[in-house]
């Protein structure tokens, strides 16, 4: 019964008493009394900074009760598990990590997960990688709270190689971004970038890279950590034997043969270059008062500068809500293409470009373009009609490319309808490869600084108005919409290992990439029976819609 109204009187109360959203959930009681809770093993108030806060507030004249304890058995139970892993910590900063999880886990205290991460990320080129807690925030209808989410990795130091070499070269690429050096961090912030095999990721869904933490005070002025997770690429951009839906039969060789790899410089700039890039300006801060008193002209309107920036104790997340996911995703993919077009760049992944003609595209660039665009189509498996909704960040930032792309004009981009060879609808990506560095690069460039102006400034008024008109979808776009879920496929799954210990000896067991396989790996990875959750169900089953 939470409504978009009270998510934002809520959110606007926990940022006045900096308490973070990202491991809370909310509920509202028949008498309009809302209730925030805080995952933590803990259940009571206490002396701590976060028992501090439990209590009943007042707040624009509602009733706000925010309790500890959610998910109270769960907790401590990872908390547990983190106590056991303490001895194996290979130096001190894992175990000082390891010890702020559980203070995190415990107390329901987000400072304390800072904290872990501030010494997660000066744990650098460890051989394991792993981290744990309430991250992504996509799931969140208000876009502030985490989802929890946890892996285990090997590092893969071969490929870790030329990911290293990206970052040694990260500063040079990023003058090529398309807005002011003023708006981008003053020093940037290396950061370990490795390429891992994933053992075990538990959430909802597996990324195939990463930019951790998502704390913007911590990514600004410390540091974060980009992986790229090589073993989920190579099984979800493999090529198969079918012909690739909508994508013209001139190109499905190359874009069977190139797509991974591709996909591969698109990730490593879109982890790297796209999330880590970017400096926010907050109101009240040295930085702001530059850019007013140096009078610093706005790039897009042209007038000197004057805010409106960050609320003070404001975040990206919780200033942008529900369209920060989508938007900072839009902005890392745009980099990607915008990046993809610099020899240099093509260079770092191992793909020269001395045997081309001046002006000419190479086939890396060229396929990675396809892709997006042909992403951006098949994303529109993800919009609900009826209620006008995206239900993923990463696919309507995609289709929002699409629109930018097919507003380019010029004969950049086009869509053509057919008929297949099944005799149904069908429709094809057609780009104009020569286009793609003057009117392809012209168009992502535009709209990439547009995207970092109003993320720097922390202009949600004028970001929101420019990035919801592309992601609308109207009717022509409805009409594709109907080709694209009529030859819909099936969802990829991935099939995860079970690592265990038999007696001294540690094993990893694995499983066929089948049906029954993913069974299997369920089985072998979680009882059959689970009380504890079965608890929680019953205990809130009443407060699910759609029972």
């Amino acid at each position: 019964n939470c409504e978009e109204c009270d998510a934002d009187v809520v959110n606007q109360f926990l940022t006045s008493i900096d308490l973070s959203a990202y491991n809370t959930r909310l509920f509202k009681d028949a008498d309009g009394t809302y209730k925030v809770l805080i995952a933590s093993s803990e259940t009571q108030p206490g002396p701590d900074p976060v028992g501090l806060l439990c209590k009943v507030h007042d707040f624009q004249g509602k009733k706000i009760e925010v309790r500890r304890g959610d998910y109270s058995p769960i907790m401590a139970r990872i908390i547990e598990g983190i106590k056991a892993a303490l001895p194996h910590a290979d130096n001190e900063e894992q175990k000082l990590m390891l010890e702020q999880y559980i203070e995190s886990f415990k107390y329901g205290s987000i400072e304390a997960h800072k904290e872990a991460s501030r010494h997660w990320i000066k744990d650098k080129g460890p051989a394991v990688e792993s981290y744990i807690g309430f991250i992504e925030s996509y799931r969140d209808p208000s876009g502030v709270r985490g989802e929890w989410e946890g892996f285990v990795s090997c590092v893969n130091r071969e490929v870790s190689r030329k990911f290293q070499v990206l970052v040694d070269k990260a500063e040079d690429f990023l003058t090529k971004m398309p807005w002011p050096s003023v708006m981008e961090k003053d020093v940037f912030l290396r950061p370990d970038f490795t390429s891992l095999e994933v053992l075990s990721f538990g959430s909802s869904g597996v990324p195939a890279g990463i930019n951790i933490p998502n704390y913007d005070d911590i990514r600004q002025s410390e540091g974060f950590k980009n992986v790229s997770l090589g073993n989920v690429l190579a099984a979800s951009y493999g090529a198969g034997e079918k012909p690739v839906t909508f994508v013209r039969d001139a190109d499905q060789e190359g874009f069977k043969k190139l797509k991974g790899e591709a996909f591969e410089v698109q990730v490593g700039i879109h982890e790297l270059l796209g999330h880590g890039s970017g400096k926010l300006f907050h109101q009240g801060t040295p930085d702001a008062a530059q850019l007013q008193e140096n009078k610093t002209l706005h790039p897009l309107t042209g007038q000197p500068i004057t805010g409106p920036f960050y609320a003070p104790g404001a975040t990206w997340d919780s200033t942008f809500g529900k369209i920060a996911s989508t938007y900072e995703e839009c902005r890392a993919e745009c980099s990607g293409l915008y990046l993809s077009l610099e020899s240099e760049v093509l260079k770092v992944f191992g793909h020269s470009t001395d045997s081309l003609a001046p002006g000419a595209v190479h086939d890396i660039t060229y396929i990675n373009w396809v892709l997006m665009a042909r992403a951006g189509l098949t994303g529109l498996e993800f919009y609900t009609p009826e209620t006008k909704q995206w239900r993923q960040a990463h696919m309507q930032a995609r289709y929002v490319i699409l629109r930018v792309l097919l507003e380019a004009g010029g004969g950049l981009l086009t869509l053509n309808k057919k008929t297949g060879e099944d005799g149904a609808a069908d429709v094809e990506v057609v780009l104009d490869r020569s286009l793609i560095p003057t009117v392809g690069k012209d168009a992502i460039g535009k709209f990439l600084l547009a995207l970092q102006v109003h993320k720097s400034l922390g202009d949600l008024e004028a970001g929101s108005k420019m990035y919801t008109a592309y992601a609308e979808v109207p009717e022509e776009m409805m009409e594709l919409r109907s080709i694209v879920m009529a030859r819909k496929e099936p969802r990829k799954l991935l099939v995860q290992g079970h690592m265990h210990t038999e007696g001294e000896e540690v094993k990893l067991q694995a499983f066929d990439n089948s049906p029954s396989g993913m069974i299997q790996s369920f089985v072998a990875r979680f009882p059959a029976e689970d009380p504890e959750l079965m608890e929680l169900y019953n205990k809130e089953k009443n407060a699910v819609l759609d029972q």
